[in-house]
């Protein structure tokens, strides 16, 4: 299918103050601010980019409230969604514990055009603090466990694998074979692999890695 120039939608979900807006801020514009509030409902920006085959498309991503009060409405903010960034803060251990919850949320609630899972990395924010309070092992078994395409850790503050996670999930949303690995830090984990049609539980035990 072409997608030259389509609009792909985006869903960033995660819980409050991990820095989902500021993610989509630094990647669309490539800015940040320390003073940004927590989101009401949803909000979202459109970012023109070349893909790694040199087509260009529109990416519209949507900044989806962390808050409990609006899960109700997660299921009309995930409409004809093509991929999804779940977020979490390396200093949580709450929010990284509510990663189950937004997977769950998302697996029950949105399937690609074709039935499959919808393609979702899992981000592990706030790399530029220390000490993490969540760690690397943990966060690679909950990657397999909950078949996301991969994960990597970022640094919204420093602009660090912003753009690199965002170019990976846009390959596999447009079923392109993602770059070599060696374009990436050794704080990425991505995988290649396409999530299972059926929705049943396929928890091989592979690597999470290119």
């Amino acid at each position: 299918m072409d997608k030259d120039n389509d609009l792909i939608k985006i869903i960033v979900i995660g819980n409050t103050l991990v820095g989902k807006t500021s993610f989509i801020h630094r990647y669309v514009n490539n800015g940040f601010r320390p003073d940004y509030k927590s989101t009401i409902g949803v909000d979202f920006a459109i970012k023109q980019v070349q893909t790694s085959t040199n087509k260009t498309v529109k990416v519209q991503l949507w900044d989806i409230a962390g808050q409990e009060r609006f899960t109700y409405l997660t299921r009309a903010y995930y409409k004809d969604a093509a991929g999804c960034v779940l977020m979490f803060d390396l200093g949580s251990v709450a929010s990284f514990e509510s990663v189950r919850k937004w997977k769950a949320d998302l697996d029950a609630k949105v399937r690609t055009q074709s039935g499959t899972l919808l393609p979702c990395i899992l981000v592990a924010n706030k790399s530029d603090k220390s000490p993490a309070s969540v760690k690397d092992n943990d966060i690679q078994l909950m990657c397999e466990e909950l078949l996301f395409v991969g994960w990597t850790k970022t640094s919204v503050k420093e602009g660090h694998m912003i753009k690199e996670s965002m170019s990976y999930l846009l390959d596999i949303i447009l079923g392109i074979s993602p770059r070599s690995p060696s374009i990436y830090s050794n704080s990425i984990s991505l995988s290649a692999r396409t999530p299972p049609n059926d929705g049943a539980d396929h928890r091989e035990k592979k690597s999470c890695r290119c």
